[in-house]
């Protein structure tokens, strides 16, 4: 099986070792892989911004970019949902970059989304002894409705002990854009998120969009908590020594 990978913004830049994650675990499960050179933004932050000309031309240089991949797998929920909802409706003056997007849209996804529904797999035979707890992310868990796919890998984990987030469902404050027009209202959530996750008394956060991730353990430090925090595909990877 063939796929391309599309590393979004935030772990290019700043989480390089979640996409050499991924490419490891899915490379072990036997897909060929390939990492298309001119991938940009998938346009999310000029979208939340207001500017629908500029995400026009973003989204139509990512569906040319991706034209000739059989699935496109994504290592965050928002930049996937971006793709597989947003590209649809932005497009829908013109209906033949439309048309190309809902063909996108149906290779579109999620990486432990890819797992599950397309490789059938739940169980890599990865063991990681730790307690961690979950952040759902809002884009993921509401766009596409990606809930139970990383929860059903990580239960798979050996000595992996999940404990169950309080108010998981709430979102982290991040939301792109939203938390640099509305940092006081934005800092107030992530503050409350970091008490639910202090509650679970965790070892490790674990998450599918490092935005939240990043956003949340940012708060954790500036209230001088120190928590690790791992995408999925680095749990599945280090549990299987990769």
């Amino acid at each position: 099986m063939k796929a391309s990978l599309f590393i979004t913004c935030i772990a290019d830049s700043m989480f390089a070792n979640v996409g050499i994650s991924a490419v490891k675990v899915l490379e072990k499960l036997g897909v060929e892989l390939d990492f298309p050179k001119k991938q940009t933004c998938c346009g999310q932050p000029a979208y939340n911004s207001g500017h629908h000309e500029a995400t026009k031309r973003a989204a139509k240089h990512m569906i040319e970019v991706f034209k000739n991949s059989e699935y496109v797998i994504f290592l965050a929920g928002s930049c996937a949902g971006m793709v597989r909802e947003t590209y649809i409706d932005l497009l829908k003056d013109e209906p033949e970059w439309q048309q190309k997007a809902i063909d996108l849209a149906n290779r579109t996804y999620e990486f432990s989304e890819f797992l599950v529904k397309v490789l059938k797999v739940s169980d890599i035979g990865a063991e990681l002894k730790a307690k961690a707890t979950y952040h759902q992310s809002c884009h993921m868990t509401r766009q596409i409705k990606v809930i139970e796919e990383p929860l059903l890998l990580l239960s798979h984990v050996k000595g992996l002990e999940m404990i169950d987030l309080p108010l998981k469902e709430d979102c982290c404050g991040f939301g792109g854009t939203f938390s640099i027009k509305m940092p006081e209202i934005s800092v107030a959530m992530v503050q409350e998120k970091t008490e639910h996750i202090e509650e679970t008394d965790a070892e490790i956060l674990i998450g599918s969009d490092m935005a939240c991730v990043m956003n949340i353990k940012g708060r954790l430090s500036r209230n001088g908590q120190e928590l690790r925090s791992l995408h999925v595909a680095e749990v599945l990877a280090e549990g299987c020594g990769l």
